[in-house]
């Protein structure tokens, strides 16, 4: 058998065995307490109205009005990834003998239940999610608390600044019907993701069923989705010359890495500082067309890294605002992190693609409401969201229900935001060294 092939096979069992892991890791966990009210009331306050503009289109697609009705199926759902419940059953417990949410408790099998998260339509949830994005979105607008220094400059210049990149869901592990009889590990597909920086937010979410899609299958959904006048950051997967071009004709702009093949002609010296090189260069898409981008070269920590961009002015945007903005884009890496590790997208409840589909769109779900709650924290301590830890405020929330026993009322905002240090939602700032750019042009 051949490397590349042993290679993949790795691939899979390492998938496979991560995802048995925080299976077994949840199936011992005791079920997690209730929902705080405060954290209820702002799920029920952005979801609710996004729920009742779908009850015609729910009707139009002839499904009943069954005891498991959209309501109904999204409180479990949500209680179900919010809470990291066990496993389908542990949440099928609770709602017979407690309720969820605003659902008070109702009596079903586990049978209907699974039956429903085949059948019942996942484009509704994705629906709701689509409705709520802009809600939050909005929230975050409204919001006054410090930016990043770099997302300053940038916002001042670009209508938004966005990263996209795409991620490969886990293993499945419970295999049914035609899955039975496959050997082979089989993944849960692959979603991209556009990731507002200035709000930390999805703007767009896509998934696709074939695990190896490449990331320029996606390239047309991504220049409908970007406004015109903003920026986008991206990684070398999606190189394509083609595309930047369109990008360019259409008033968008972009700053990627560069590959070290890169075929290109230099057109013209922009600057040469010490850690500091520009130029503008000629490269030639698939149809042989020309197009002008500028390369920026800086040096950090002794490395030199290399970007290209359709920004060709300096006086727009500088090298190093250019590096600065980039390293930005490591924020996407953090969502998909979030929602794969902390909210448990590395672990799925069913392994039927409509299944999938409904946990992937009520974890983003609840990662744009956890994005909210930690952008209220950030309001209250005056700091910028990307100073807060997301892990540390969901795993503070479980502080506040053993305050709450004790008899003591608090709001969970200013609980976290007074307590910030002792339960770890500050990062601690890194220093990094920085290239001195003090020296003079060389003409």
């Amino acid at each position: 058998m051949s490397t590349q092939n042993n290679n993949k096979k790795n691939t899979k069992t390492s998938h496979s065995r991560q995802t048995r892991a925080i299976m077994l890791e949840r199936s011992k966990r005791p079920v997690p307490a209730p929902t705080e009210q405060e954290i209820e009331q702002l799920l029920n306050q952005l979801i609710e109205p996004a729920i009742l503009n779908l009850t015609q289109h729910y009707q139009s697609l002839g499904l009943r009005c069954r005891t498991l009705t959209l309501p109904v199926m999204v409180c479990f759902l949500i209680s179900l990834i919010w809470r990291q419940l066990g496993s389908v059953s542990a949440a099928v417990r609770e709602l017979n003998q407690y309720g969820q949410l605003w659902q008070p408790a109702l009596k079903v099998s586990q049978q209907a239940v699974s039956e429903r998260l085949r059948e019942l339509p996942a484009s509704l949830f994705e629906s709701i999610l689509r409705e709520v994005l802009p809600e939050v979105q909005k929230r975050s607008q409204a919001r006054q608390r410090p930016l990043p220094k770099e997302l300053q400059k940038g916002l001042a210049e670009f209508k938004q600044i966005v990263a996209v990149d795409a991620s490969s869901l886990d293993a499945l592990i419970k295999k049914v019907g035609l899955l039975r009889e496959t050997e082979q590990t089989v993944l849960g597909g692959r979603m991209l993701a556009m990731l507002d920086l200035r709000s930390q937010l999805p703007t767009q979410v896509w998934y696709e069923e074939d695990s190896y899609c490449h990331e320029q299958n996606w390239w047309e959904q991504i220049c409908e989705s970007l406004p015109s006048g903003a920026l986008l950051l991206f990684d070398l997967g999606f190189m394509n010359y083609g595309r930047y071009a369109q990008l360019s004709s259409e008033g968008k702009y972009f700053i990627s890495r560069v590959k070290s093949r890169m075929v290109h002609q230099v057109l013209q010296k922009l600057s040469w500082r010490e850690g500091q090189r520009e130029w503008l260069i000629q490269v030639k898409d698939a149809a042989r067309q020309p197009l002008i981008l500028r390369q920026v070269e800086i040096e950090y920590a002794g490395k030199w890294y290399s970007y290209v961009t359709n920004v060709l002015e300096l006086e727009r945007l500088s090298g190093t605002q250019i590096a600065e903005l980039y390293r930005q884009r490591w924020r996407i890496e953090d969502a998909f992190k979030t929602v794969k590790r902390l909210l448990g997208l590395a672990y799925f409840y069913g392994s039927s693609q409509n299944a999938i589909l409904l946990q992937l769109w009520t974890t983003w779900l609840m990662y744009s409401v956890l994005i909210d709650l930690s952008d209220e924290v950030a309001e209250e301590l005056e700091l910028p969201l990307s100073r807060i830890s997301v892990e540390m405020v969901y795993l503070g929330l479980g502080h506040i229900s053993r305050v709450r026993a004790r008899g003591l009322e608090v709001s969970v905002v200013q609980y976290l935001a007074t307590n910030a240090k002792l339960l770890g939602i500050v990062k601690r700032p890194r220093p990094r060294p920085k290239p001195d750019l003090t020296f003079p042009l060389i003409s």
